[in-house]
This record gives structure tokens, sequence and C-alpha cells, in this order.
């Protein structure tokens, strides 16, 4: 198996940053190379960051972060087994994950039913051999379109249901502890930057190195 790869751009993004406009990235695994360089012509226009890899086994470490929007994904390897059963198993592993992406899957015109069968298992959509470069890329976009928008709204209701439990937790501090839980927010989202972090309290470094102190 051809086990080199080719990486444009960095695959991963922040965790709050994900929105409709962000830019699209793909995860291209197929371990035929001319099928890679073909769909990587094909999505450069459509894709602001391509990766494209010949061996399933890097997939986990380039999804780890939530930053890949789609994988389109073959359904057979070079393991000297055609029945989709390599596919079936990436795509479980792809979709383990709370913040999975979306994946749509390659098959031969023939494997219809087994790609089916991986949408029931969780893919998106699927785009057969030979597919047509207008209806892969529709497809594609309409993957990473939905798969978004459900990625979004479950990161809304973790941080409804998190603003209410600190809420809720709050109504039992002290005065003081209210004041040092804001603080320690504002740290954090300063990415612990004590300098960044007083500035934006509108006090000094040493104050609030004074007031970090005291925990």
């Amino acid at each position: 198996m051809d086990n080199s790869y080719y990486i444009c751009g960095l695959i991963g993004y922040p965790y709050d940053t994900l929105s409709a406009n962000s830019p699209m990235k793909i995860l291209i695994i197929d371990d035929n190379p001319a099928v890679r360089t073909s769909l990587k012509l094909i999505l450069s226009g459509e894709f602001e960051e391509i990766a494209a890899v010949g061996d399933p086994q890097l997939i986990p470490a380039l999804i780890n972060g939530g930053g890949v929007d789609v994988v389109l994904l073959d359904m057979n390897f070079d393991t000297g087994r055609l029945d989709g059963s390599d596919g079936l198993f990436w795509l479980s592993r792809i979709k383990e994950g709370e913040d999975a992406p979306a994946v749509v899957l390659i098959t031969a015109f023939g494997d219809v039913p087994l790609a089916v069968e991986g949408m029931k298992k969780g893919a998106e959509d699927f785009v057969t051999k030979p597919w047509d470069n207008d209806e892969l890329v529709a497809k594609l976009h309409n993957a990473v379109e939905k798969n978004r928008m459900t990625r979004m709204q479950r990161r809304s209701v973790g941080k409804a249901m998190e603003i209410e439990q600190r809420e809720g937790a709050r109504k039992n501090m002290t005065l003081e502890q209210i004041k040092l839980s804001h603080v320690n927010d504002v740290v954090m989202q300063c990415g612990g930057n004590l300098s960044a972090a007083a500035e934006r309290l509108g006090i000094n470094r040493q104050t609030l190195y004074n007031i970090l102190r005291k925990k």
C-alpha cells in the first residue's frame, strides 16, 4: 500500500470558532494515488485545506481536534478484501467522536447496497466510481453544511447547559467567590496571559497576581 500522504495547510481550528462561513477542510482517504491526485485537482477550488492519504491508519491523528469538516472515504483498501468491511470499520471509528466530521463514501458502481448500509451507520452520503464531478462537489458541500449545523447546535446546547450549571452554583457563592470566579474566567479566556487579563479587567498585573494568589 502506498502510505505517502499530501497535506495542504494545517488541519485544525479552535473548537469555538466553527461557523457556517469557516474555511472548509476535507480529508481524502483512498489507497489509489491516481484517485487521490484526481480528487485533489477537482476539489482544490472548493476546499481551503485538503489532506489526501492512502493509509486509513492515519485517520485518527488527522481528525483529532475536530478540524476536519468532511472525510471522503473509499470503501475498500489493499488488504485482500473487497467486501467494504474496511470502509465500514473506519466509518465507525470516524463517527466515534462527539464532534465527528461528515463522511461521504466512495464505492464501486455495484456496491450501492453497501454504501446504503454505510449511511445507516452514520455516513452522510456516497458517490460511485466513476463519479460525476459536479455531483461529487454538491454532495460534499451538502454534507459539510448539515454536519456544521449539527455540531454548532450541539455546542450551543452544551454551552447553555454549562452556563445554567454555573449560574446555579453562583447562587451559593459569596460576593468574594463570585468576584474570584469572574477573574478566573477572564484569565482562561486570555489563555493564561495575566497582562491581557489584567487589561481586560481594568486592573494592573500585580493586583491581578495578588487576587489569584489568595485562592
